[in-house]
C-alpha cells in the first residue's frame, strides 16, 4: 500500500516524524503525577504527547478531522523542526520511564512498550549521522510534497471544502507548501556539498512529474479544481473573490514547481548518482541496515532478508507450476507468464469495466466477511481510479484512510494507466489487500477504537500495516475466491511480487544490483508486465526497505495463526484471532507475537516457542 498520508510519506524520506510531548516540567506537576495511578499518568502522557504532535504536525490533525490547525500544512524541513522533534522524543522517554511499567493494565503495558520503541526509533533516525543521509534527499518521484499535495488541495482528498473558511484555509496551506518546496531545494544543495545525493533515475522522474503538472493550464490544475465545486450557499461575491485568489495562488504554486524543476534539471541531475542502490551512496550501507530494522521491526540483516526472499520465490514457483498444469498450458513457465501478460482475455476492456469489476469483487467479499471478523469498520469504502495527472508513476493500487468518525470514507485507488498492461487476474487479491479486509479494516478499526491512545489509533509500523494487508490476500483462499485458477494465479503473482521484493530490494541496496538486473529478475520469476515491474523497481530505488515489510509482516501473522491453530485445535476461532491481531492497532512484530502467545495460553493452549519465518507454509498449500 502507498498510504497517502503526508507525514508517512515524508517520514520515508527524511526520518520518522517524532511524536512531540511536553514532559512534566515542574514540581507541582511531579507531585500531581505521584498522586495518580500509573495508568492515569500514562494516559495523561499520551494525551499531552498527542496534543503537541498535532500542533507541530498540523496536517496530521486535518486527516483526523480536527480543524484547529486547518490553515496550516506545516513546515517540515527546517533545523528548528527537527530539533523540536528530537527534544520531544527525549522528553517523551524521560516522562515514560518515570511511570512504573508493572503497575499498568495489560493493554497499557503494550502501549508503554510500543511508545518506548517509537521514541527510541525516532531518536535513532534523528541523529546527525542519519539525518545527513536522509534530510538532504527530501524529494523523489514516489514520496514527496509534490506527489501528495496536488490531490490533497484539489478537493478530492482529506481536506474539506464545505465553507468559505475551508477554501481560505486551503489558500493559506499553499504558503506552507511553497515554503517546503523552496526548503527542499536548499536541502538538496546541502547534499550536493556533502556528496549525499539522489539517483539520476529518481530525479529525472521528478522532473517529468513536475513537467506534467506545469503543462496543465491553470484552470485544469488540481490546485484550481475546488473552484469548480463551490457549495450552493456561497455568495456570488465570495465565488468571484475566491476564483481570483485561487488563480493567483495557483500561479504562485506553479512558480515554486518551476523553481524546483529548473534546479533539478539544470543543476542537480548532473551530480546525482548513477548507482541505483544505497550501497553506491556515501553512508548508504549503514542507512540501509538501519532501515531494514526500522521497517521490519525485527533485528534482521539485509543478507537474511535476501535469503528469505529466495526461499519464498522457490516455494511460490511451485504453485505457478501447479496452476500451469491445471489449466493444461503446454509450454514452459516463462511461456505461461507471457501468455497471461499478452492474451486479450486478461486485459480490462475499459476504465469503466475495470471499475465495475472491483465493485463486483467488493460485493462478493461483503457476503463472506462476517464469517471472519466480529468487528467491522464504521467507515465506508469507496473505489476510484487514480487521477490522470499522477497515475503513470503510481503503484497498481493504494488506500487512503477515511475519517475516524466515519464521515469521510476510506478510498481504494486502482491504476488504470496503460490498460493494455493491466491484468485482470490480479484484481481480487488487490482488492483484498488495499480494500476489505486489508488496509481498510486494519486502519479503520484502529482509528475508530477510542479506547486506544491516539498514537496507537493513528500511528503504526509498515510491517504490521502492510503485513496485515498481504495476509488479508490469503483470506481469499478461505473465502473460496481463488477457485478460478487464473484468480489464484493472480494472488500467487502478487505473493511472488512481495517475495521478489525481499530479493530485489536487498539486491539493489546491499548487493549492488542495477535497475536493469532487478527488472530482469522480476520478469523472469513472475507474470507481471514490464510496466508493472519498472514501476515497482523504481519504487524500491526511491524508498529503500519499505517493500520488505509486506512479506516479513505477513509471514509473521501467518506463523502466529498456524501456531494458534496447532495449539488450540478445535477451540481455534478465526474471528477471535483476527480480533486479537487488530484490536490494539499496528503493533511491532515482537509485541504482536507476545500478545498472541498470551492469548493462546489464556485459551488453554501451550505457549509456542517463537516464530521461524523460514518455516512458514503458504496459504493454499
Amino acid at each position: 500500500m502507498n498510504r497517502k498520508i503526508f507525514l508517512l510519506a515524508s517520514a520515508a524520506l527524511f526520518g520518522a516524524v517524532a511524536t512531540p510531548a511536553l514532559a512534566y516540567q515542574n514540581e507541582g506537576a511531579a507531585a500531581e503525577a505521584a498522586a495518580t495511578s500509573a495508568d492515569e499518568r500514562l494516559n495523561a502522557l499520551f494525551a499531552q504527547s498527542d496534543e503537541e504532535s498535532l500542533r507541530r504536525n498540523p496536517i496530521g490533525a486535518l486527516f483526523r478531522g480536527d480543524m484547529r490547525y486547518a490553515d496550516q500544512l506545516g513546515i517540515y524541513l527546517t533545523d528548528e523542526y527537527f530539533d523540536g522533534e528530537r527534544a520531544a522524543a527525549q522528553a517523551n522517554l524521560d516522562a515514560l520511564h518515570a511511570i512504573p511499567h508493572d503497575e499498568l493494565t495489560p493493554t497499557n503495558q503494550i502501549a508503554y512498550q510500543i511508545f518506548e520503541l517509537d521514541q527510541e526509533e525516532n531518536l535513532r533516525d534523528l541523529t546527525p549521522e542519519m539525518m545527513a543521509l536522509t534530510v538532504v534527499r527530501p524529494v523523489n518521484h514516489f514520496a514527496g510534497f509534490h506527489t501528495f499535495y496536488p490531490t490533497f488541495a484539489s478537493g478530492q482528498g482529506a481536506a474539506p471544502f464545505n465553507t468559505v473558511e475551508d477554501y481560505e484555509n486551503n489558500l493559506s496551506r499553499h504558503n506552507d507548501y511553497i515554503a517546503n518546496i523552496d526548503l527542499a531545494i536548499g536541502r538538496f544543495r546541502q547534499g550536493m556539498e556533502s556528496g549525499v545525493v539522489e539517483t539520476k533515475m529518481t530525479i529525472n522522474n521528478v522532473i517529468s512529474q513536475l513537467d506534467t503538472q506545469l503543462a496543465m493550464p491553470i484552470e485544469e490544475s488540481p490546485f484550481f479544481q475546488p473552484i469548480n465545486s463551490f457549495p450552493e450557499d456561497f455568495s456570488n461575491e465570495d465565488k468571484a473573490r475566491l476564483t481570483a485568489e485561487y488563480q493567483a495562488a495557483t500561479q504562485e504554486v506553479y512558480g515554486a514547481h518551476t523553481r524546483l524543476r529548473d534546479f533539478l534539471r539544470d543543476e542537480y541531475v548532473a551530480v546525482a548518482r548513477d548507482g541505483a542502490g544505497l550501497t553506491h551512496m556515501q553512508g548508504g550501507d549503514m542507512l540501509y541496515a538501519q532501515l531494514v530494522r526500522d521497517t521490519t521491526t525485527l533485528d534482521l540483516t539485509p543478507d537474511y532478508v535476501h535469503q528469505l526472499g529466495l526461499s519464498e520465490v522457490a516455494r511460490i514457483t511451485e504453485g505457478f507450476e501447479q496452476i500451469k498444469n491445471e489449466v493444461g498450458f503446454d509450454g514452459t513457465l516463462a511461456e505461461f507468464f507471457e501468455f497471461i501478460r499478452t492474451d486479450p482475455q486478461f486485459k480490462p476492456e475499459s476504465r469503466e469495466a475495470l471499475t465495475e469489476g472491483y465493485y463486483e469483487i467488493g460485493r462478493v467479499v461483503d457476503q463472506h466477511i462476517g464469517d471472519y471478523f466480529s468487528t467491522l469498520p464504521a467507515s465506508d469504502l469507496e473505489i476510484r481510479p487514480y487521477e490522470p495527472f499522477r497515475e503513470q508513476h503510481e503503484a497498481g493500487g493504494s488506500y487512503q484512510s477515511g475519517a475516524p468518525d466515519g464521515s469521510r470514507p476510506g478510498i481504494f485507488y486502482f491504476n488504470a494507466y496503460n490498460l493494455e498492461e493491466r491484468l485482470t487476474p490480479g484484481m481480487t487479491t488487490l482488492y483484498l489487500h488495499e480494500g476489505a479486509p486489508g488496509h481498510h479494516f486494519q486502519i479503520s478499526l484502529a482509528q475508530e477504537n477510542e479506547a486506544l491512545p491516539n498514537f496507537m489509533r493513528f500511528g503504526g509500523n509498515t510491517a504490521f500495516v502492510e503485513g496485515w494487508a498481504l495476509y488479508s490476500e490469503t483470506l481469499g483462499y478461505d473465502m473460496g475466491l481463488y477457485e478460478d485458477p487464473y484468480q489464484r494465479f493472480g494472488t500467487l503473482n502478487d505473493e511472488m511480487l512481495r517475495a521478489m521484493r525481499l530479493v530485489v530490494d536487498s539486491g539493489i541496496h546491499s548487493l549492488g544490483w542495477t535497475r536493469e538486473q532487478a527488472i530482469d529478475y522480476m520478469l523472469e520469476n513472475s507474470g507481471m508486465t514490464r510496466t508493472e515491474v519498472v514501476s515497482e523497481v523504481e519504487r524500491y530505488i526511491a524508498i529503500p526497505s519499505q517493500a520488505l515489510a509486506y512479506k516479513v509482516g505477513a509471514l509473521t501473522i501467518q506463523a502466529l495463526r498456524q501456531q494458534a491453530e496447532a495449539a488450540l485445535g478445535d477451540n481455534f476461532d478465526i474471528r477471535a484471532f483476527h480480533e486479537q491481531v487488530l484490536n490494539t492497532g499496528a503493533l511491532p512484530m515482537a509485541v504482536l507475537e507476545t500478545k498472541i502467545y498470551d492469548w493462546i495460553e489464556a485459551q488453554g493452549g501451550e505457549r509456542p516457542g517463537g516464530v521461524d519465518l523460514m518455516a512458514v507454509h503458504g496459504a493454499g498449500d
